[in-house]
């Protein structure tokens, strides 16, 4: 870690605030409209600005055909159908003004499935964009709903400011914006001061959150504001906009955003005021006319919530103005490991005892150690395939992008078109991170292993679940993610004992190729101890060829293909060698892996090694530290484990 030094941190904080202050403008109502004429982006209503906010971090083709917008990719994996959905039927026609954006986008999902974490990212995402010149705001100076300027433009002319400008107007003055046109700026409209507004949660400006509490206690003034009592007795009435706080959620979140946090467990009369402002765009406060509010409102629940609301007809009102986007748990391998990586990355955790701080960001996770986690996790979210010949643990397989057998990628489409509501429910990141937690603290180690995580996740079923039935399913899915951890194990384990006898694997290719140049060019070869002229070794070719599965009849067209590679190579005056062909290398590497069983066997379950077989596992020990990525600890646990599995 570099060493810190305050008086360089704090000139970072100092140009920061710098900049900020940099962004700040101030200026009168013509001003500003000068502005607008060069650049009437700053006029867009929220969700256009939403819209924009993310389609400026890039959109690209993703291999199934969807697309991955930038925005999202560096902190929400695996949910790119959700993402899409949300930006090309919600984001996109409510940019363009048609009829959606008079919807509450309502995120439905099980816990911990990313719904709070899309909506922070919204939030801050927007933030963070109305510091920059493409998503910059104004509003009239001093107005508790940081208003659009163009309200103080008469209804009558906005037609032909429309055709002049290019810009629709939508919206009145807010009533504290009103009584001061009339009051303190003697209806000069030209004159009215106008300023640049950063957006802020923090600061309570284009950004809030309401969460629903007791009912007994809860106002609805908390959405739409309230009377001001000190002010009341100054200015004496209750419709006088000076004696009233225009400080509710709504109020304050006006051209931004308000995320509704647990929707459908708020009050009807808290529901009712959503009403409002989703089809009318309007907030009704107490004695005053409606106030206009361009506010988008994400609210989001869990699914037993929503399917109790809306199978209920009383809520068809209120039903109408939801549009709702399900937000499943992630369905690839590949993106949970990511979640992992990246929670466990934010983690510090202090176990209580004194300088005993431990992190599990410094803590070292052998490797697939995390995927078989998250092939548990993937698997208890899956549901069975209709079609015939598919197990669960190659739907899971395909969802990752890989080939099995004569299933491809081909089949995912309709794989996902079987179930709608695939994902929403099985194990979430977070008890997967509990269990790599509690593993930590339990063995007192300074690394974790796939085989903590398989006895943690067995360990914990019995209190995840009451159900036998569930019980013995998850106990099921952690065999099956147990037998491709061994299958993985003794792969690793095969790599590095295969190249600590490096010499007879470059052998074994040598007279793998020689025999293969023989039989392509229908020649023989020489004996390497007789110097005799013999036929090719098809024994040898076949016994090599079959380890990857090349049948009789596809023998010939793979060994031309080896031949096709060699000749490549040898016009760039480059040497054939096991890394050359993929396929080949795996071929390698599992011929001489059974060759050398017996002594992998010996070495790795040996409890006294002699001499020649330590430094043989020191050896191997040495290459899975360098490149595998394994401590010498992980790398010993993951030997013995291997050899009791070849000794079984």
């Amino acid at each position: 870690m570099p060493e810190f030094n305050a008086g360089s941190f704090l000139k970072q904080v100092e140009e920061q605030r710098s900049q900020e202050r940099a962004l700040a403008w101030e200026g009168v109502f013509s001003e500003y409209l000068e502005m607008l004429s060069k650049n009437p982006q700053i006029a867009a209503l929220s969700h256009a600005r939403l819209y924009n906010m993310i389609i400026s971090h890039g959109v690209e083709e993703s291999p199934d055909g969807g697309k991955r917008y930038g925005f999202f990719a560096n902190d929400l994996y695996g949910v790119e159908r959700t993402l899409q959905q949300l930006v090309d039927e919600y984001f996109n026609p409510a940019a363009r003004r048609l009829d959606i954006r008079k919807r509450i986008l309502m995120l439905v999902g099980p816990v911990g499935g990313g719904k709070s974490t899309l909506v922070t990212l919204i939030k801050r995402g927007l933030e963070k964009f109305s510091r920059s010149d493409e998503g910059a705001y104004y509003a009239i100076k001093g107005c508790p709903m940081h208003e659009d300027p163009l309200h103080l433009i008469p209804e009558e002319l906005r037609d032909e400011f429309k055709k002049s400008v290019g810009v629709y107007i939508e919206g009145d003055l807010c009533p504290v914006c009103r009584y001061r046109l009339d009051h303190e700026w003697q209806n000069d409209v030209q004159n009215v001061p106008v300023e640049r507004i950063l957006l802020s949660e923090r600061n309570r400006i284009g950004v809030g959150t309401f969460k629903p509490a007791d009912p007994k206690s809860q106002d609805v003034a908390e959405l739409t504001g309230s009377v001001n009592i000190q002010a009341l007795t100054e200015f004496g009435q209750e419709s006088d906009p000076r004696s009233y706080n225009f400080d509710g959620e709504l109020n304050i979140a006006n051209r931004g955003v308000m995320e509704f946090i647990e929707m459908l467990k708020a009050e009807k009369r808290f529901l009712y005021e959503l009403n409002t402002v989703a089809g009318e765009q309007t907030i009704k406060a107490s004695r005053f006319a409606l106030i206009y509010c361009d506010v988008t409102v994400i609210a989001h629940t869990n699914e037993y919530e929503y399917n109790s609301y809306f199978s209920n007809k009383e809520n068809e009102a209120m039903i109408d103005r939801i549009f709702v986007v399900k937000v499943p748990y992630n369905l690839k391998v590949h993106e949970e490991v990511r979640i992992y990586e990246k929670l466990i990355g934010q983690s510090d955790v202090q176990d209580g005892m004194p300088g005993t701080e431990l992190s599990l960001a410094r803590v070292h996770i052998a490797p697939y150690t995390l995927r078989v986690a998250a092939m548990f996790a993937i698997l208890t979210r899956l549901k069975q395939p209709k079609k015939a010949g598919i197990s669960l643990m190659t739907k899971m397989k395909l969802y990752d992008g890989e080939k099995v057998g004569e299933w491809d990628q081909r089949n995912v489409r309709e794989l996902h078109d079987e179930y709608q509501d695939e994902g929403m429910n099985g194990v979430s990141a977070r008890f997967i991170l509990n269990r790599i937690s509690a593993v930590l603290v339990k063995g007192g180690k300074n690394y974790v292993s796939p085989i903590d995580m398989l006895r943690a996740l067995r360990d914990s079923i019995t209190d995840y679940t009451n159900s036998e039935e569930e019980r013995k399913r998850l106990l099921g899915f952690i065999d099956e993610v147990r037998k491709e951890f061994d299958d993985y194990a003794r792969k690793e384990v095969q790599r590095a004992f295969v190249y600590s006898y490096e010499e007879s694997a470059k052998t074994l290719l040598d007279n793998y190729i020689d025999n293969v140049e023989a039989f392509c060019n229908k020649e023989r070869v020489k004996h390497p101890i007789t110097g005799d002229d013999v036929d090719p070794d098809e024994r040898l070719m076949r016994s090599i060829e079959e380890q990857i599965g090349i049948s009789e009849n596809a023998k010939r067209e793979f060994r031309e293909g080896i031949m096709r590679s060699v000749a490549s190579l040898m016009r760039r005056g480059q040497s054939f060698t096991p890394s050359s062909d993929e396929r080949l290398k795996e071929a390698i590497e599992k011929k001489l892996f059974t060759d050398l069983k017996d002594v992998v066997k010996i070495n790795t379950s040996a409890k006294t090694p002699d001499a020649e077989q330590l430094k043989r596992i020191n050896e191997v020990v040495e290459r899975m530290c360098s490149e595998q990525g394994y401590t010498p600890e992980s790398a010993n646990e993951l030997l013995r484990y291997v050899g009791t599995l070849l000794n079984r």
